[in-house]
C-alpha cells in the first residue's frame, strides 16, 4: 500500500507548472461556461495528486510523461511545498464543488474558481506558487518539522539521498 501512496520529492518544477496550466484552463472553462461539474473533476485530480503525486492523475501523467520532458532538463524543487499546494487546491475545488453541486451556490463556487485561476495562473505563467510560499511561512513559524525544512532549504540533500538509494540517475 505504501507504494500507491506518497508524493515525489524532488519534483520537476516544469511538470508542476504544466499541471497548473491545465488547472488554469479547466478553471477558466468552468467559469466561462458555468459547468460547475468541472470543479468535481478538478477536485478528484487534486486529491489523486496529494495522495500519490502524478501516478494516478491523468493531468499529472500528461505533464510528467509527455509535456515536461519536451521542455528540457528538469528543474528540481522540493516536493513537500508542492504537495501542500496541491492540498490547498484540493480543499478549494472540493469546497467549490460542494457549494455548486450540493447547495446550488454557483456564485460562491465561481469565487473559488477565481481563486483557482489566480493561483494556477501565477504558478503556470510566473512560477510563483502561492501554496509553496505559505509552506515557507509555516517553516519559519516552526509548524514544519526540521527534517522537512532542511530538505526544502537545500534540494541537494534530497537529490543526494535519491542518488545513494539508486532512485535518481546521475
Amino acid at each position: 500500500m505504501t507504494r500507491l501512496v506518497g508524493f515525489p520529492s524532488p519534483v520537476n518544477e516544469k511538470a508542476a507548472r504544466v499541471v497548473a496550466g491545465g488547472v488554469l484552463v479547466i478553471s477558466l472553462l468552468a467559469l466561462a461556461t458555468g459547468w460547475h461539474w468541472l470543479l468535481a473533476v478538478l477536485a478528484v485530480g487534486f486529491w489523486l495528486r496529494v495522495l500519490s503525486g502524478p501516478r494516478f492523475s491523468p493531468l499529472g501523467q500528461l505533464a510528467t510523461r509527455v509535456v515536461a520532458p519536451r521542455l528540457g532538463e528538469p528543474t528540481l524543487v522540493a516536493g513537500p511545498p508542492k504537495r501542500f499546494a496541491q492540498a490547498i487546491g484540493a480543499v478549494v475545488t472540493t469546497s467549490g464543488a460542494i457549494l455548486a453541486l450540493g447547495f446550488g451556490l454557483g456564485t460562491a463556487a465561481d469565487a473559488l474558481l477565481g481563486v483557482m485561476v489566480l493561483a494556477a495562473g501565477l504558478e503556470s505563467i510566473f512560477a510563483l506558487c502561492i501554496g509553496c510560499r505559505l509552506f515557507a511561512v509555516g517553516m519559519r513559524l516552526g509548524l514544519v518539522p526540521a527534517e522537512v525544512c532542511a530538505e526544502c532549504n537545500d534540494i541537494s540533500l534530497r537529490r543526494e539521498r535519491l542518488r545513494r538509494d539508486g532512485t535518481l540517475s546521475a
